[in-house]
């Protein structure tokens, strides 16, 4: 039976947490994972998921860039330094790290690139299909208010997905934006994916158009809560807005009425996929299930694995809730009457 053990380590003069795996007999193999910024609610589910897929094949070490750029890139090679065999990064940002991904190659560690793209030759790609996450947080705004005045509020410049997302929205909404029935009247990247950023960014856009503003495309469900929090201040929320990842927070405003949609990305299955493949890749064995995958803006040929997204609104609240994905009281505190996985 695994247990987990914290450990502490530094290497090239940068302190790091590592995580470790160890079964009856310790494994032969270390999978490093570099986290951008673990301090997001659904990071810890993905970790958990993570150590299950690694089993008592590898061990896991860990780090945690903090948001920072910098020090993903000495948290890598602290992972490197450490004996990692296959290295999983969730990047801060997908270009920055590109040195560091590079030189893990260079050592021969295969690298695995976590729910946000690395757009590198050899490096494998493990994602929800981001551009359908973009689809379906449009169809639920666009089924709540299908005329108006239309704000995006879209995520990091430095994450590819920003653009993803974006991409599958417009593919929804560009016929009425068109046709004018529906006015983007506010548009804005979130540096970080930081609810606080996309707190100001809306207050700015609100103050723009004297509050007239009918509905919010929301790109996850932190920038979501920024914008949230930027109706409420001024007596509107209500409105439609959109959001992605789960989190519990946000469920819970779609059950009050505050946030009409998250799209859920089980992340569960996510992380224990990465796991497993990350496993693979150090063992030198083909990863079954993968497609070539050229999507990026450079244009490059990639294995690539896309896990499907489910949109979760009122009418199918119980979803998340039968899933154990989240505890009914936790969900549905003080849920509208509407909400028929509340009673």
């Amino acid at each position: 039976m695994s247990v987990k053990k914290l450990l502490m380590s530094a290497a090239l003069g940068v302190a790091m947490t590592v995580s470790a795996t160890v079964g009856a007999v310790a494994a032969d193999l270390k999978v490093g994972v570099s986290w951008s910024n673990f301090q997001e609610e659904r990071w810890k589910t993905d970790e958990k998921a993570i150590i299950a897929g690694l089993g008592d094949d590898a061990e896991y070490i860990s780090a945690d860039a903090g948001g920072s750029p910098e020090k993903q890139l000495a948290d890598i090679e602290s992972l490197i330094a450490n004996g990692a065999n296959a290295l999983i990064i969730l990047a801060m940002d997908t270009e920055a790290v590109l040195p560091a991904v590079l030189n893990a190659q260079a050592e021969g560690i295969p690298v695995l690139g976590y729910d946000r793209l690395i757009e590198a030759e050899g490096v494998f790609y493990l994602t929800f299909d981001n551009v359908e996450v973009g689809r379906m947080q449009a169809r639920a705004v666009f089924a709540a208010q299908p005329t108006g005045n239309y704000v995006f509020i879209k995520g990091s410049p430095t994450d590819p997905n920003a653009d993803f997302l974006h991409g599958g929205q417009l593919e929804i909404l560009q016929a009425a934006i068109d046709s004018g029935d529906i006015k983007v009247v506010g548009e804005q990247y979130t540096d970080g994916w930081k609810p606080e950023n996309a707190q100001s960014n809306m207050e700015q856009i609100l103050t723009a158009t004297d509050n007239k503003v009918d509905a919010v495309v929301a790109s996850n469900d932190g920038t979501a809560g920024g914008v949230v929090a930027a109706l409420t201040a001024q007596g509107m929320e209500g409105i439609p807005v959109s959001g992605q990842d789960g989190d519990h927070a946000a469920l819970n405003r779609v059950a009050r009425g505050l946030q009409t949609v998250s799209v859920w990305k089980d992340v569960r299955v996510l992380g224990k996929q990465a796991g497993e493949i990350a496993v693979a890749l150090a063992k030198g064995e083909a990863v079954t299930g993968s497609e070539k995958w050229s999507g990026g803006k450079k244009g490059v040929e990639m294995d690539a694995i896309f896990v499907a997204p489910v949109p979760i609104t009122k009418a199918n609240f119980n979803v998340v809730i039968d899933a154990g994905h989240i505890a009914k009281d936790v969900a549905c505190a003080n849920a509208e009457a509407d909400v028929a996985a509340c009673k």
